[in-house]
């Protein structure tokens, strides 16, 4: 019987996992898949040992996992692989299907021009933009926002946009602010890619709040979950049966 098991991050935000398991519950309900669970990888429960558990108690002998992951670093590349190779040898008939995170999709890329055009109005061509993400020292990541922040200029036609990380690699958050700042000609937008709230939302919202009671123009978009868009990538990665996806049997 076949079974989905949803890997998410993990968060000590209380708020930030009850977004997690709401969203799952939105993409539950348009799947036909009796068996799905919902696990995280770190602070948060049920772990991916617990969600894989409860899908083979359930009766489940093929497993697609699928990621709720931005982007393929460090812990689609290695974190996740290893628990589920761990787990493969206490359940060897278990067949194990791994889809891929995310990535740098034209869906996710048209979602932040539309959530940016509901939060400020229209875009204007002095407005600036600061893109902020986790942050990883795979070198992978700074290719691809590389490409996202192409894709956001190009969508809201504007020409000051930067990227700025919140841990791992530079520049950092606060760092990239200060820079834009000196130079913004209007309003700075600031855009966490970040799929749901948590310590790390919360400290950028600290931030653009701070500066906001000192009279600077600032606004900031919420994060990326709350877009349509996000959860029908998820429905689609979960139902695909063809496209680029690791099985843990190879």
């Amino acid at each position: 019987m076949k079974a989905i098991l949803y890997i998410a991050h993990g968060t000590r935000s209380k708020i930030g996992v009850q977004e997690v398991k709401s969203f799952i519950q939105k993409v539950k309900e348009r799947l036909h898949v009796p068996i799905q669970e919902l696990s995280f990888l770190e602070l948060s429960e049920p772990s991916i040992e617990d969600g894989f558990q409860h899908c083979v108690e359930r009766g489940a002998t093929e497993i697609t996992i699928v990621p709720l992951f931005l982007l393929a670093a460090g812990h689609i590349k290695k974190d996740i692989p290893e628990i589920l190779y761990s787990i493969k040898k206490n359940y060897p008939d278990t067949e194990i299907i791994v889809k891929d995170p995310f990535g740098v999709e034209e869906e996710i890329l048209n979602a932040i021009a539309e959530v940016v055009s509901e939060t400020v109005g229209e875009v204007k061509k002095d407005d600036s933009v600061l893109i902020v993400g986790r942050g990883s020292s795979d070198p992978t990541v700074h290719e691809a926002f590389s490409q996202i922040s192409e894709g956001v200029k190009n969508r809201l036609g504007i020409d000051n946009i930067s990227v700025g990380y919140l841990a791992a690699t530079e520049p950092k958050f606060d760092q990239a602010l200060e820079t834009i700042s000196e130079v913004a000609g209007n309003r700075i937008i600031v855009i966490p890619y970040l799929l749901f709230s948590g310590i790390l939302l919360s400290a950028i919202n600290q931030k653009v709040s701070k500066r906001q009671k000192q009279g600077q123009l600032i606004v900031q978009t919420g994060p990326l979950g709350e877009h349509s868009a996000i959860e029908n990538i998820v429905f689609q990665r979960a139902i695909d049966e063809g496209g680029a996806y690791v099985s843990i049997d190879d």
